[in-house]
């Protein structure tokens, strides 16, 4: 059996509007993220444009069927009712949960984000900017919420 791993971050915890969530995505071990994805680092250190490009080619490999990935947002009315913290552990869960068996992938999550308890799981304080497969996860869940976010923008205007 082949082993994965899963790479975890989140996007929109410090927003004061709109939804929080995370990402999870799935490679093969034996997948040189660096390499094969040149220019992956945090996602707030990356222009609009280069993290465009890094998720555009992620979403070619998912296409292919190389990699799998998952991003959960949580509602705004589920935030506003349980927190942030709590939405995102949901998220985060049930992205974990959607892409790996419990004996079957090592999750690596950003900083404070845990996995399920039966989840082989590291955590790395600052892992978005030190660990290449939480990084692309911080750039997938940076561009699904901008994205949301651009969508949302003509319906829900911002005030102030």
């Amino acid at each position: 059996m082949e082993e994965f791993i899963l790479g975890v971050d989140e996007a929109g915890r410090g927003p004061w509007r709109g939804r929080g969530g995370g990402h999870s995505g799935r490679w093969a071990c034996r997948l040189d993220v660096l390499r094969e994805f040149p220019g992956v680092k945090d996602s707030k250190l990356l222009s609009g444009q280069k993290r465009e490009k890094i998720f555009e080619e992620v979403q070619k490999r998912v296409r292919c069927g190389d990699l799998r990935v998952c991003v959960r947002l949580s509602s705004q009315s589920y935030i506003d009712r349980f927190g942030i913290t709590r939405a995102v552990r949901k998220a985060v869960w049930g992205g974990v949960r959607s892409l790996a068996v419990p004996d079957g992938a090592i999750v690596l999550l950003d900083g404070l984000l845990r996995a399920p308890k039966e989840y082989n799981a590291a955590h790395y304080y600052e892992g978005d900017f030190r660990v290449p497969v939480i990084a692309l996860a911080s750039i997938m869940a940076k561009v699904t919420r901008d994205r949301l976010m651009e969508r949302l923008s003509p319906i829900t205007p911002s005030t102030g």
